[in-house]
């Protein structure tokens, strides 16, 4: 059984503070060929995860555990869609459909997120030659 607790998470801040991207993430699932990836995602205000989509039919599952997150959804041309607080009073689970151009944004002075997603491999990120408009943390 595996155990997420206050002791797992100051523990994955503190990494991800020493960490040069100031992230770290903290998986449970055992290997990346699980055919659900299960893991905590942390950050450090102002940090982001760039935008990416997941093929078709390749969900993702997001809960923020500590802090607030935005998330961040791009129409195909690059541009903001539309920017919800996760971890918010508002919001406390988002499902992202596979297809979707999303980020995620950590503020506050630090974030932990919850992802549960099917196997994402070949995800597209902004490798794939999008010109992405400006996004501001």
């Amino acid at each position: 059984m595996k155990i997420v607790n206050t002791e797992t998470i100051s523990d994955l801040l503190l990494r991800a503070a020493a960490s040069p991207r100031k992230r770290m993430n903290h998986n449970l699932h055992t290997e990346l060929i699980d055919p659900i990836n299960r893991f905590l995602n942390a950050g450090i205000a102002g940090t982001y995860i760039r935008p990416h989509r997941h093929r078709m039919g390749k969900w993702e599952l997001v809960s923020v555990l500590q802090g607030d997150v935005d998330l961040v959804l791009f129409a195909e041309t690059g541009t903001v869609k539309s920017r919800l607080a996760i971890g918010s009073e508002n919001i406390a689970v988002a499902e992202i459909p596979g297809g979707a151009w999303h980020s995620f944004v950590f503020h506050k002075p630090s974030a932990v997120m919850l992802e549960v997603k099917t196997n994402p491999r070949k995800t597209k990120s902004l490798r794939s030659g999008r010109h992405w408009k400006a996004m501001q943390p």
